[in-house]
């Protein structure tokens, strides 16, 4: 549920941000993948432009648009 989450109070801090940009939300063997590929050892993550940005769960929507505003250059 987490991982849902974390999709969701991402989508709505995209949206607040005006960032005209998709949200993915990645699971199964694609998202096990990725994780893979970042060298993360657990999840939920955020990524921003291929970068990781986040490693776990925060309900924090201010947070969240700072890190998307800290990885989007």
């Amino acid at each position: 549920p987490t991982c849902k989450k974390l999709f969701e109070i991402t989508q709505t801090a995209v949206k607040d941000l005006q960032i005209n940009s998709s949200v993915e939300y990645l699971t199964g063997a694609e998202g096990i993948q990725k994780i893979v590929e970042l060298g993360a050892v657990s999840s939920p993550l955020l990524v921003v432009n291929g970068k990781l940005a986040f490693v776990g769960f925060t309900s924090d929507i201010e947070k969240i648009k700072r890190l998307i505003s800290e990885n989007s250059n």
